[in-house]
């Protein structure tokens, strides 16, 4: 008897994920385990194994396609066993692609009849998944006008960039518009490349935006005396072992975990205009660069883990991060985020908020400076920027500013942080 694969559900908040590379073609065989097909959420790349052994029969969906999870994506069994029965509802063989015009003038020939064919009505209603919407939100297209392949007749993001990329005319109250005029190549069309975001890219730039156009964000950037830290740091890379890996970026956190529980306001999700959630824990996002663009895990708890644990916890967060294999549950909950680009030689920025928090700290590099010492004398010393962008609604700046001198105080005197 013939096996459905489904589409796994890589966390609880993920819906539909979308085909990567299928590594397997109908007729191969295949045991358990053997990796069939590649996939991604909007926050990580996984890799799907057969849960079945025997010869693929059929494939249900495409590369690029998004699938709801726990759909089956495609059959195995025994060759030429019928698996038509395991086809999810409106889907077809992946295989079954539609016939080439047989010469270029042919399709110039029925480019006219075409473009009459698909004329259609705006504003008809259709299912349509959440990921299509907003990308015909954000491109500006009527997506009742997509052709639906998805699950049940739904528009999915796939039939979107379809209208996208194939506009249908749209008819007026009686007659039909002409069709546009083709466009003129581009004589310079070799000198660019026209690149689509990556599944990643595009939850970034939805978030980045929404922050901005829903939030009132202020940024203060202070500094404080590093030689503390720099100097416990030195003395923890000699002592080799496993504290030798613990970074200024460690440090930061587990100061930044201390002080916030005195900042309830900055440790908060908004809910909307009219109301705020203080969390009792520091669930701390941290802001980590891959191949792939910006990831943000969640150090749960972090108040109450030791230097080493939040250490141990950021690298490893870090390397499925970049690996590609973290859990989208891994992705979320966060209550504050730090982002550090100090060691990019960075001295001051405005980070944005990740919404729902209220908060963002930027830790920024170290610079030589100069003061007067008690006895007159002129000192150098290194300082280290920190910027604050916080959520104005929920933060007035005296709050905001407290909280950077508290932790400026606890970064400087680190050695008594850590004895309490």
């Amino acid at each position: 008897m013939a096996n459905a694969v489904i589409m796994p559900k890589a966390g609880i908040t993920v819906e539909s994920c979308i085909i990567g590379t299928w590594e397997k073609k109908v007729g191969d065989a295949v045991k358990v385990g053997d990796i069939l097909f590649t996939y991604e959420t909007d926050k990580a790349s996984f890799e799907c194994e057969s849960t079945a052994e025997g010869t693929l029969l059929e494939i249900f969906y495409n590369e690029g396609d998004e699938v709801p999870c726990l759909v089956n994506v495609c059959a195995v069994g025994n060759a030429g066993e019928d698996c038509s029965a395991l086809r999810p509802d409106s889907a077809a063989p992946a295989e079954a692609a539609p016939a080439q015009a047989p010469a270029a003038e042919e399709k110039k020939e029925e480019a006219a009849p075409v473009a009459a064919a698909t004329t259609a009505v705006a504003g008809e209603k259709s299912a349509i998944s959440p990921r299509a919407r907003k990308l015909a939100e954000r491109a500006g297209v009527d997506a009742s006008l997509a052709t639906p392949t998805g699950p049940n007749g739904r528009i999915i993001e796939r039939d979107v960039r379809t209208l996208m990329e194939n506009p249908v005319v749209v008819a007026k109250a009686e007659e039909a518009a002409p069709a546009p005029a083709a466009a003129p190549v581009a004589a310079a069309e070799a000198e660019y490349t026209d690149v689509k975001f990556s599944g990643i890219r595009r939850a970034i730039s939805k978030s980045m935006h929404t922050s901005l156009s829903t939030m009132a964000q202020l940024t203060h950037t202070t500094s404080f005396d590093a030689t503390t830290i720099l100097a416990y740091r030195k003395m923890l890379k000699a002592a080799e072992g496993e504290y030798a890996g613990i970074t200024l970026g460690d440090i930061i956190l587990y100061a930044v975990s201390r002080t916030l529980l005195n900042h309830p306001d900055l440790n908060a999700h908004m809910l909307d205009d009219n109301n705020i959630r203080l969390f009792k824990h520091v669930n701390l996002g941290v802001a980590v660069d891959t191949p792939r663009g910006l990831m943000v895990p969640t150090i749960f708890h972090a108040d109450e883990m030791s230097l080493l644990e939040i250490s141990k916890a950021v690298k490893e967060l870090a390397a499925q991060c970049r690996e590609g294999n973290i859990s989208p549950d891994k992705l979320t909950g966060g209550t504050f985020t730090v982002s550090n680009l100090g060691n990019m030689g960075v001295e001051s920025f405005t980070p944005v908020i990740n919404p729902p928090q209220t908060g963002i700290l930027g830790v920024c590099c170290t610079t030589e400076r100069v003061r007067k010492a008690a006895d007159g004398s002129l000192q150098v010393y290194s300082a280290m920027g920190l910027s604050l962008t916080y959520d104005h609604r929920a933060v007035d700046g005296s709050p905001a500013a407290r909280f950077q001198k508290e932790l400026a105080h606890n970064l400087e005197n680190f050695t008594a942080l850590l004895a309490k």
